[in-house]
């Protein structure tokens, strides 16, 4: 079909070129299902209000803006920190922010719709739905009692990310210098069996090289790694999956969901963050035996406010993203490749062309400049996860048969 004047001017501004006969990146966008695993607007939510059913230009999801990049499902991250789980509050804030999904929910009910099955998408799609599905990112909030899984299952929640920063009950983190259990934690092993029962998908992004390939292994159906990148691009950076891992998760079925955010992408933001997190575990460690001692504390603010000064934002293009899609498509292959943003997750540090839910065409047309089809296109988009998701949802349905 022809090239638009809005395909054009979009073209111009990401210096890329579309290929003769290419579909417009905004009009395939809005044509296929577009799915995006990982949204941190629900912890937003709670730090400041604001109605995302209207244009919010201070933050990166709202239904405008989404609409405008063909968005259709947008899984919002449950967020708890490690803190929160030693506070014991992220019960409590995983429900708070359910809630806030469900208010947007309940405020534009003509905008919003939630989704909790991949077998509704086109149904609550078709009249200009966006669909917001649930994530959890950290399993901190079920605490040590498995039944907690049923009853977030009860609320929506459709993927856990088993751990986060740090380990936890179920498993340890990637960025944790202590490896308690090396790899999964025997409740762990019971959590992703639950979850394999109850149908809520595994996710492996955050946690060690370990606890990720038991997970892989131990789980009957498919997992995913929600916001991940591939560590082919930041060496020794063990947040990203690499090469072995992501075909393990593609030999089972899975997919790997590709993230926007340049402490991922980009090498020297990726190590920054690395050094970051060992440097606040030696902070951590400075400050436990002060407090055992006897002797002040180090303020946690101002050694914040440090990092930030010293390490500022590195500016990231957005072929940085398109690369680790094409890795990952040769590497694993196009059936297993998928779109993880952290939208509202990562401060902003984004590549340029990738700024919000506006911008998916963006990298539409910068896979088209490389060949990509329609048809590959439509399944990175957001085909690959939901067959995933449907494989999740079927494996739970014949463990109760």
């Amino acid at each position: 079909m022809p090239i638009r004047h809005s395909a054009f001017l979009l073209l111009l501004a990401t210096g890329h070129v579309l290929a003769a006969g290419a579909t417009d990146p905004r009009q395939l966008a809005r044509d296929v299902v577009v799915v995006d695993t990982h949204i941190d607007a629900p912890g937003e939510l709670l730090d400041g209000w604001r109605d995302l059913g209207e244009l919010t230009p201070d933050r990166e999801f709202d239904y405008p803006r989404a609409r405008e990049g063909g968005l259709d499902v947008a899984f919002m991250s449950i967020y708890t920190s490690p803190g929160q789980d030693r506070a014991g509050t992220a019960r409590e804030i995983a429900h708070k922010q359910i809630d806030a999904v469900e208010a947007m929910v309940g405020r534009h009910p003509d905008r919003f719709a939630k989704l909790v099955s991949p077998r509704d998408v086109e149904r609550l799609r078709a009249d200009g739905h966006v669909l917001l599905a649930l994530g959890m990112e950290n399993g901190a909030p079920i605490g040590d009692d498995l039944a907690e899984l049923a009853r977030f299952h009860a609320r929506g929640v459709r993927y856990i990310t088993l751990a986060h920063s740090e380990s936890n009950r179920i498993s340890d983190s990637s960025y944790g210098l202590e490896r308690q259990w090396n790899g999964l934690s025997p409740f762990g092993r019971k959590v992703v069996e639950e979850m394999n029962r109850l149908g809520i998908m595994v996710d492996v992004s955050h946690l060690s090289d370990d606890a990720a390939r038991q997970a892989i292994e131990l789980s009957r159906v498919p997992v995913i790694a929600s916001h991940s990148g591939f560590r082919h691009f930041t060496p020794g950076f063990e947040r990203n999956v690499d090469d072995d891992l992501a075909r393990e998760i593609a030999a089972r079925g899975g997919v790997v969901q590709v993230t926007f955010g340049s402490a991922f992408v980009n090498p020297q933001m990726a190590a920054d963050t690395q050094a970051y997190f060992q440097a606040r575990a030696a902070l951590d460690e400075r400050n436990a035996a002060a407090r055992a001692a006897g002797r002040p504390e180090e303020d946690r603010a101002a050694f914040e406010a440090e990092w930030e000064r010293t390490h500022p934002p590195r500016p990231t293009a957005i072929d940085a993203v398109v690369e680790q899609v094409d890795y990952g498509v040769k590497l694993i292959g196009i059936d297993h490749i998928g779109l993880g943003s952290d939208f509202d997750g990562v401060s902003g540090n984004l590549p340029d062309g990738l700024r919000s839910v506006a911008d998916y065409p963006n990298l539409v047309a910068a896979l088209q400049a490389r060949g990509y089809s329609d048809q590959d296109l439509a399944k990175i988009l957001g085909g690959n996860l939901l067959r995933v998701w449907s494989a999740v949802e079927a494996g739970a349905a014949e463990a109760r048969e």
